[in-house]
């Protein structure tokens, strides 16, 4: 019985679906897309020459293959399971050929679920049968589909920018585009902007409330939209509103990709505001709908009973690889173990529509004193997007074997782990490529886009997480263990200067305000190393000196966020133990924060406190790392580091 992606490859495209530019599934007598629309569906052109000769070829391809299988010539070889994933990303040239699942299907409701072959949902006579997939997507046909993806996103952006959207949204939605999307990518701007005007399945009011909440936190500056905010509650109706009505979702089982999107938000705004809970709970969620829609398989190579277009492929890449990385980071700073694994099914780190990697990036909702602006740059947003996700993976291999809660770890894992990711980290940088690079002995004289910054400032974060347990190691032990002449410590210093510096740079261009967590917790890493250099080498002034910029730009930031209040107290308790003298802020963390909420006035969005960093905190620090590393590696041995977590369970 043929399915209907076998239908895909033998049909051609419907006169509706070609009018709108979209791959169209062939099926008859209505292709899904207009029957979903109510549409009346029509063939009128015949399929191509070229196509029906491409078929030909393609049925000969698979007749050798199928000759080489009975013949036993083919082998496969299973992976290993303790192989990092970063050394088992598929090959994606590779002449593998899936198998099939049919595990996608449309509910009652119309929404894509998958459901496993144990489940209600099928029958066990089907019980570990598979079954050759469909020809798999060819270059040229993925060409075409990046074609069609990027010309309808330029319509749409064209479309965008003549919208009438009112403000303050207008104003909130562009902030989002701008400090959000490029890191994250939770949300696909073409489908969303489209659907938003005629209410398609990827836009909901329930979404959108979720990102003007978000967004306030960067748009309450604005004198403007501040004063319209008040007919909102200040911004908080957005807020009560996404929440009611997304659990009004779950309630009704009408959960979908935009519900996913929304819990994301959810969960990244709670962690702005220092809501550890609310923010575990709201990811948790999220990563559950990926496996309950089946946006954690590539449906491409694995395909079910349910036929995607090319856009829905993209936003289910986008959104499960996005769900990884935010897996991580909350992951990171909570200091458990992630949720969401890279599988032989998962989608490929695939962005056909790099539309938006040229687009000028300008630091929106920010003003400038004297006049004096910041020069418009191009974003590289879907570059920097995948080079964070190929930096999670890494990551996500440092969490499991060696930051396990349950101290699962054994030295040999922790061994075996560091020399494996210090040469994929190694890899990662000589590959990334120059514009998203930031060479901190050259530094420039503003900073790159935010989300660049953010790729950097981890990068060096996780660098400094893979070599902090030898900290711990006597430094014969650790040689021992390691081998050769490379001076971890010292890479670990180094990455902390780089940390700050990178900082110092985007506070003075955007100032602190707009700092993402992300770049307070690489801040937080990076004070656990001079701390430890403080105490080990007393006598190092540049130790003090790197240590107390950190504890003053993570005291500016605990006014808004109470867990970097708690980290920052971890800080100075350790500093008050072991008697070292630093100057640090008087420091009332209780009263700091009980006056600050999510609906207090503006925040402060000026560059006064970049230019009192520019001109009084940084010129000073050297950047060059340790005057005598054995020295701190002999007394680092018997310190205990702070703990790599943001913050402990209250």
């Amino acid at each position: 019985m043929s399915t209907a992606r076998d239908v895909k490859k033998l049909a051609f495209t419907c006169e509706q679906c070609r009018k709108r530019k979209v791959k169209c599934d062939g099926a008859e007598p209505a292709c899904s897309r207009c029957q979903a629309r109510k549409e009346k569906c029509e063939y009128k052109q015949s399929p191509t020459l070229i196509y029906t000769h491409s078929l030909e070829k393609r049925i000969k391809e698979l007749e050798a293959e199928v000759a080489e299988l009975r013949d036993g010539r083919k082998t496969t070889k299973s992976p290993d399971p303790r192989t990092p994933e970063s050394s088992q990303l598929r090959d994606e040239s590779s002449s593998s050929k899936p198998r099939r699942f049919d595990g996608l299907k449309l509910d009652d409701k119309g929404v894509t679920t998958y459901h496993g072959s144990t489940s209600f949902f099928h029958f066990l006579d089907g019980l570990g049968r598979t079954h050759p997939s469909a020809d798999g997507e060819t270059e040229r046909d993925r060409d075409e589909s990046k074609q069609s993806l990027k010309h309808n996103a330029w319509q749409q952006r064209a479309v965008e920018l003549n919208s009438q959207v009112p403000e303050p949204f207008r104003y909130l939605i562009d902030l989002h585009w701008c400090w959000v999307q490029p890191l994250f990518n939770f949300i696909y701007r073409p489908a969303f902007t489209r659907d938003m005007v005629v209410l398609g399945p990827y836009y909901s009011h329930t979404l959108m409330n979720a990102l003007l909440s978000h967004s306030l936190r960067w748009g309450r500056a604005d004198p403007t939209t501040h004063e319209l905010l008040k007919a909102y509650d200040n911004g908080q109706l957005f807020a009560r509103h996404s929440r009611d009505m997304v659990f009004d979702e779950v309630r009704r089982g009408a959960c979908t990709i935009p519900t996913i999107q929304t819990l994301l938000l959810l969960s990244a705004q709670e962690c702005s505001l220092g809501n550890s809970t609310q923010a575990w709970i709201y990811s948790g969620m999220a990563f559950r709908l990926v496996d309950h829609l089946g946006v954690s398989f590539d449906v491409q190579r694995y395909g079910g009973s349910v036929t995607l277009s090319d856009e829905d492929l993209e936003i289910r890449r986008r959104l499960f690889w996005s769900c990884y990385f935010w897996d991580k980071v909350i992951s990171l700073y909570l200091g458990r173990l992630p949720s969401l694994q890279q599988t032989p099914v998962s989608p490929p780190q695939w962005i056909l529509d790099d539309s938006a990697e040229d687009e000028l990036w300008r630091p929106h909702g920010l003003s400038y004193p004297n006049g004096v602006g910041y020069t418009p740059r191009p974003s590289h947003s879907t570059s920097c997007f995948m080079q964070m996700c190929r930096l999670s993976v890494i990551f996500n291999q440092i969490l499991i074997h060696m930051y396990d809660p349950a101290d699962q770890n054994s030295e040999e894992e922790i061994q075996e782990c560091i020399l494996q990711e210090e040469v994929s980290l190694d890899h990662w940088w000589e590959d990334l490529q120059g514009f998203l690079k930031i060479d901190t002995s050259e530094m420039p004289e503003d900073a790159p886009p935010s989300h660049i910054v953010t790729l950097n400032c981890l990068y060096h974060t996780f660098r400094i997480l893979l070599y902090r347990p030898i900290f711990s190691w006597q430094p014969s032990v650790a040689k021992a263990k390691l081998g050769g002449d490379r001076n971890r410590l010292q890479e670990c210093v180094l990455s902390a200067t780089a940390t700050i510096a990178i900082f110092n740079l985007y506070s003075i261009s955007f100032g602190e305000s707009f700092c993402t967590l992300s770049l307070h917790y690489s801040v937080y890493i990076a004070a656990s190393v001079f701390l430890l250099q403080a105490q080990a080498t007393p006598d190092d002034l540049q130790a003090h000196r790197k240590l107390e910029f950190c504890i003053h730009a993570l005291h500016r930031a605990s006014a808004v966020n109470i867990v970097i209040g708690t980290a920052l107290k971890s800080i100075l308790t350790k500093i008050q133990d072991a008697g070292i003298a630093v100057q640090v802020p008087a420091l009332e963390m209780s009263n700091t924060m009980s006056s600050v909420s999510p609906s207090a006035g503006p925040a402060l969005h000026d560059l006064t406190l970049a230019s009192d960093l520019r001109h009084g905190g940084f010129d000073d620090i050297d950047m060059t790392g340790l005057a005598d590393p054995q020295r701190m590696l002999q007394s680092a041995s018997s310190l205990e580091p702070v703990s790599v977590r943001f913050t402990a369970n209250p």
